[in-house]
C-alpha cells in the first residue's frame, strides 16, 4: 500500500486514475470513503499497488516515450515519482514504473475539468508542433478559457464543448479528438479511412474545448465551504451541496442562453425567476465572460462551420430561424450518416451560440446533443461516445474542405 493524502479537487476517480488502480480496489482498501461523498482534502488513504519496476533514464529518455514504452499513463508515471519535472529528466535517475496498461495524453477514465485540461494542452503542444494554444478570455473566477488551433487550411472549423457544467464529458472528446488527429497527422496515418495530414492542409480548425470551467469544476466536486460564491451558490442551489446536475457558470447564467439572437424572446420562453442551475438567460445578452470569450473569438477568425457538442439525445439541430444556409441540411445529414444520430429541424430554441452564429453568418452551424441517457452521463459511457462523435467531427472538417 502507498499512503496518499487526498488535494483539493480530488475525487475518487481522478485519484484511482492516478495511480492506474480501479476504483472498487480503492473503496475496499478505504472503508472510511464513499463514492456518494465528497473527498476531504488532507484525508489520508491507502492504495493499493501491484508489481513495480525500477528504470534508470537513459540520454534521450521522455516522459511520453517512457510512458509508450511501459504502456502508462504520463500522469501515472508522474504519480509514482514525487518530484519528478516530467520536462526535465535527469540521465541516471531511477524512477519507479508502477504496473500499467494504458498510455495517451488525455485520460478520460475519470472526471475531465481545467487542471487535466491544462496540464494536457501543455504536453500535446511540446509533443505535436501542429498544435498550439492560446487564452481567448476568462471565467467568472479567473480560468483562463482555452483554444487549441491545429492545421493550416484557409478553411476554418469551429469545435467548443462543456457550455453546459454537467455537460463535462463532451470535453475530453473534443480533447482525445485533437489528439488522435495530431498524432494521425505527425505520423502520416488514416483516422477511419480519411487521411488527417492531408486534409489539415486544407482546413483550420478551433478547439474550445471548456468554456464554463467554473461551472464544470461545481459539477464534478460539488461546493466546499471555501468557495469564494459559498452562500449564494448554496440558495441558488436549493440548500443543496449536490451540484452533479448544474448547467450554468458560476452567477447561475446559462451560457447557451446567451447570444443575441432573439435574446428576448428566449427570456419569455424560459421565464426564469432568476440565476440559478439552468435556463437563466441572464439580464443581457452577452453579460458573461466565458460568453464573451466565445464570441470574440468567432467574430476575429471568421470561422466557415461551427460544432457545439452538448449532452444527450443523438440528435443534430442544424437551422436557425431560415437564416442558415442551403448546404446546412445536406451536412447535417452526412454528420447524422457519420455518428448514427438523428438530424433534426428544431424550432422553438433562441439565444444559443449555434443560432447566433448562423444569424449573423448565414454559414453552417451545428448543435450536437451527444449520446443518451441522463446529464452527467457515466464516464463509463466514453469510449461508445467517442465512437460516434469521432466520425462525426471528421465528417465536419471533411465538409469545408469539399466546400472551396
Amino acid at each position: 500500500m502507498l499512503p496518499y493524502v487526498v488535494q483539493q479537487g480530488d475525487t475518487l476517480l481522478r485519484i484511482a486514475r492516478r495511480f492506474e488502480v480501479n476504483a472498487a480496489s480503492l473503496l475496499a482498501a478505504n472503508p472510511q470513503i464513499s463514492p456518494e461523498l465528497q473527498l476531504m482534502p488532507g484525508l489520508l488513504l491507502s492504495i493499493p499497488t501491484g508489481k513495480v519496476t525500477v528504470y534508470c533514464v537513459q540520454p534521450g529518455d521522455t516522459i511520453i516515450r517512457l510512458a509508450g514504452a511501459f504502456s502508462l499513463s504520463i500522469q501515472a508515471l508522474a504519480a509514482a515519482n514525487p518530484g519528478l519535472d516530467p520536462r526535465q529528466l535527469v540521465t541516471g535517475q531511477l524512477l519507479i514504473v508502477p504496473s500499467g496498461g494504458y498510455h495517451r495524453i488525455v485520460d478520460a477514465r475519470a472526471e475531465y475539468g481545467h487542471v487535466e485540461l491544462m496540464e494536457d494542452m501543455e504536453m500535446l503542444e511540446r509533443e505535436y508542433p501542429i498544435l498550439s494554444k492560446s487564452v481567448i478570455g476568462h471565467s467568472v473566477m479567473g480560468k483562463p478559457i482555452y483554444a487549441l488551433r491545429m492545421g493550416e487550411g484557409e478553411r476554418k472549423v469551429h469545435f467548443n464543448a462543456a457550455m453546459h457544467a454537467n455537460e463535462w464529458i463532451t470535453t475530453p472528446l473534443l480533447m482525445t479528438f485533437a489528439e488522435d488527429a495530431a498524432q494521425a497527422c505527425s505520423l502520416g496515418e488514416m483516422i477511419g479511412g480519411t487521411d488527417m495530414r492531408s486534409l489539415l492542409k486544407e482546413v483550420t480548425v478551433w478547439f474550445v474545448p471548456l468554456v464554463n470551467p467554473d461551472g464544470v469544476e461545481l459539477a464534478q466536486e460539488g461546493l466546499r465551504r471555501n468557495h469564494p460564491h459559498y452562500a449564494t451558490l448554496l440558495q441558488m442551489n436549493r440548500q443543496s451541496h449536490r451540484f452533479s446536475k448544474w448547467k450554468a457558470n458560476v452567477r447561475g447564467v446559462d451560457l447557451n442562453d446567451q447570444f443575441p439572437a432573439f435574446w428576448e424572446e428566449e427570456v419569455e420562453r424560459r421565464a426564469a425567476n432568476g440565476p440559478g442551475p439552468r435556463d437563466f438567460p441572464g439580464i443581457a445578452p452577452l453579460t458573461e465572460p466565458e460568453a464573451q470569450a466565445l464570441a470574440n473569438l468567432t467574430k476575429k477568425e471568421q470561422f466557415d462551420l461551427v460544432v457545439a457538442l452538448h449532452t444527450q439525445g443523438g440528435e443534430i439541430y442544424w437551422n436557425y430561424r431560415g437564416y442558415e444556409p442551403p448546404e446546412s441540411e445536406r451536412i447535417s445529414y452526412k454528420l447524422a450518416q457519420a455518428s448514427g444520430y438523428k438530424s433534426v429541424k428544431l424550432r422553438g430554441s433562441d439565444a444559443g451560440y449555434k443560432d447566433w452564429f448562423i444569424q449573423d453568418y448565414r454559414k453552417p452551424g451545428f448543435t450536437v446533443e451527444v449520446g443518451y441517457g441522463i446529464n452527467p452521463l457515466p464516464i463509463e459511457s466514453f469510449p461508445d461516445l467517442y465512437d460516434e462523435i469521432r466520425p462525426l467531427l471528421i465528417a465536419a472538417m471533411e465538409a469545408v474542405a469539399c466546400d472551396k
